[in-house]
């Protein structure tokens, strides 16, 4: 039984694709964000052991992907789901986020994802694209 961060995260949930049919899954593990003014950004590692940034802030509403996180193959999806879960509480969080662009750094749009990086409240992201 999942308990979920609010309403929209728990019918989100329901309606994104498992792991088979997402064209692209990428697992993020978080060691540690660093807060600026209106963002924050964390590095990981892709699949060719180079450090890629990521950057979460607040504002409009979507995501541009990072092409050697994503095995895009020329392709410019739709739309991804976002998922992390709470630390301290283990609520489900769930996003759907348009793909507004392809960056050299993975941007994410979302203004509740924000406010929890801030509060160091997750330290994973499971993002899964959709043609």
């Amino acid at each position: 039984m999942n308990t979920f961060y609010d309403n929209l995260s728990e019918k989100l949930y329901r309606e994104m694709p498992d792991t088979f049919v997402a064209t692209n899954k990428v697992m993020l593990n978080i060691e540690q964000f660093e807060a600026g003014q209106s963002y924050v950004t964390a590095k990981v590692e892709n699949r060719y052991s180079d450090t890629v940034k990521v950057n979460i802030q607040g504002g409009r509403h979507g995501i541009e992907l990072q092409e050697t996180l994503f095995n895009l193959k020329g392709t410019r999806p739709q739309f991804a789901y976002v998922m992390t879960m709470i630390k301290d509480t283990g609520e489900v969080f769930v996003r759907k986020l348009p793909v507004i662009g392809v960056k050299d750094w993975l941007l994410i749009y979302e203004d509740d994802l924000f406010l929890l990086a801030v509060k160091d409240a997750y330290d994973e992201l499971d993002i899964r694209v959709i043609d």
